[in-house]
This record gives C-alpha cells, structure tokens and sequence, in this order.
C-alpha cells in the first residue's frame, strides 16, 4: 500500500511538473517580425493562423498515462488472484 502510494505521488507529480514547464514561446510578429509599414498584414502560420496542438498533446499523454495505469492495475489484480 505504502509502495503504491508513493508511486502515484511521484507520477502525479511529474505529470504536473510537466505540463507547467513545457510552455510553448509567443508566436513571431507577423510579416517575417518586422514592424507593419502598411495595413495589410500576414497572419503568422498561414491565411486561418496555426494549429494549436499544445493542448492535444497533454490530453493524449494523459489518457495514454490513465490507460498505462488500468491495465497495470489490472495485470495486479490478477497476479493476486492467481
């Protein structure tokens, strides 16, 4: 019980740590950074801008993590019965 608990702290926190330490930088100014001399500007990363998929990344990660954890859970679960 005491061994499990602490791996759940420990993965708990390396998911957290994780997702507050790897933020994405501010997007480049539009038209290559350069200051806007005329009002027609380019959006950075084509005409609809870019895809977010820092998002999708942890939520992917994360079910991937919940799933790792059931199927550990339940490999267990079956050691004891055994």
């Amino acid at each position: 019980m005491n061994r499990t608990l602490i791996f759940r702290i420990i993965a708990i926190s390396l998911f957290v740590a994780g997702t507050l330490y790897t933020q994405a930088q501010n997007p480049p100014h539009p038209n290559s950074g350069g200051a806007p001399t005329t009002g027609n500007n380019t959006t950075v990363g084509g005409q609809q801008g870019g895809a977010p998929i820092g998002s999708g990344n942890f939520l992917l990660i994360g079910l991937a993590l919940l799933y790792a954890t059931k199927k550990v859970m339940e490999s267990r679960k079956e050691q004891s019965e055994v």
